[in-house]
């Protein structure tokens, strides 16, 4: 049996179809990015502006007093599911991750609403826009207002704020030597996204696949709370790979990964090596290739799913080594058992590298 494709009215077309690319899968290039990004003329930060985008962290911060920080971020994407109201649940979801990444408890979100009004039944995005206020409901915030525009292609997500302490903010740019890096949520989700696409994805992955996107980061803020933890980072679009990169250059630390130790989503290795790979993953490793050093044992399957773009990916959290059981603790109480301890932090270095083992 293959996994739900269904659209609530029998005449519309499968939300997929309607988009060219699918959840975090849609986000550009990492080198392309920052090529745009280079060419944006910067203002001078104020002080009270605790992270912006030098490390390509997951949020802004702007402190606000003392002992409240402001956490903002934005994140929306075309359909990765058919089911109106899983697409909305996830993209929710991931939006939220961003908020956690950095520690916060979310307070606030407002809705992005692009669709094809003339495709698309009311009912449709109705439910979608469901979907997404489930997911805040169950976060424990309203969807206080949005914007929404008459699209060629389906768009839903979030703006999500949140608060934080100042001195409890996790940025992905603080992994210090000696550290260990945690996963929270196995890899796969663009491999069985694919899957998906061509009708071949069982009941029984979709199911998996939107436990893992629709559970949020809530261990984030407890997480943060911690003073053995340095770094945080949700993974996402840019794969594991990506992501960890990212850390490597913000610390200024090599990092290594044990590949046999990172988990993945049942089945996903097959699905990939049937060829239910993503073009992004292929994007990703473009982009992040001069930076990554992979050993002997890395094979051209390994690398596409540790590039594989995941939507409402898991955080990867660097700890001190004291602090990683009660790390894996406090996902295990929030529900993450597939939890695990995958690499290290190395020695600083002028030219950091992630090592892939």
């Amino acid at each position: 049996m293959t996994a739900p494709t269904q659209a609530p009215a029998a005449s519309e077309p499968r939300l997929t179809t309607l988009a060219h690319g699918g959840g975090c899968g849609c986000k550009i290039a990492p080198d392309v990015l920052s090529r745009i990004l280079r060419e944006t003329a910067v203002l001078p930060a104020p002080p009270e502006l605790l992270v912006g985008i030098e490390t390509s962290d997951d949020a802004a911060v702007y402190r606000l007093n003392d002992s409240q920080a402001l956490i903002a971020t934005t994140d929306f994407f075309m359909p990765i599911v058919d089911d109106p109201r899983d697409f909305g649940r996830i993209a929710a979801t991931n939006a939220l991750s961003d908020v956690y990444a950095m520690g916060g408890r979310p307070i606030l979100a407002l809705a992005l609403v692009g669709m094809p009004v003339g495709t698309l039944s009311t009912a449709t995005i109705g439910a979608i826009l469901d979907g997404g206020a489930s997911v805040c409901a169950a976060a424990g915030i309203p969807v206080a207002g949005g914007h929404s525009i008459d699209s060629v292609e389906p768009i839903y997500g979030l703006v999500a704020l949140g608060l934080v302490h100042p001195d409890q903010v996790r940025s992905n740019a603080g992994a210090r030597p000696g550290d260990v890096l945690i996963l929270g949520k196995p890899l796969g989700v663009g491999v069985m996204s694919g899957a998906l696409k061509k009708g071949v994805l069982s009941a029984t992955a979709y199911a998996q696949m939107i436990a893992t996107t629709t559970r949020l980061n809530t261990p984030g803020p407890a997480l943060a709370a911690l003073g053995g933890v340095h770094a945080m980072t949700d993974v996402t679009g840019f794969g594991l790979c990506g992501h960890a990169l990212e850390m490597t250059r913000g610390s200024g630390c090599d990092l290594q990964i044990d590949w046999a130790a990172v988990p993945l989503l049942p089945g996903v290795r097959d699905l990939a090596a049937a060829g239910h790979v993503t073009g992004a993953s292929g994007r990703n490793w473009a982009s992040c290739r001069d930076g990554v050093v992979l050993g002997d044992g890395i094979s051209d399957l390994d690398r596409a799913l540790l590039t594989d773009p995941q939507t409402s990916g898991g955080l990867l959290v660097a700890c001190a080594p004291e602090a990683a059981a009660r790390v894996l603790a406090i996902f295990a109480e929030a529900g993450f058992a597939e939890a695990a301890q995958i690499g290290r932090v190395g020695a600083p270095s002028a030219d950091p590298r992630l090592t892939i083992l």
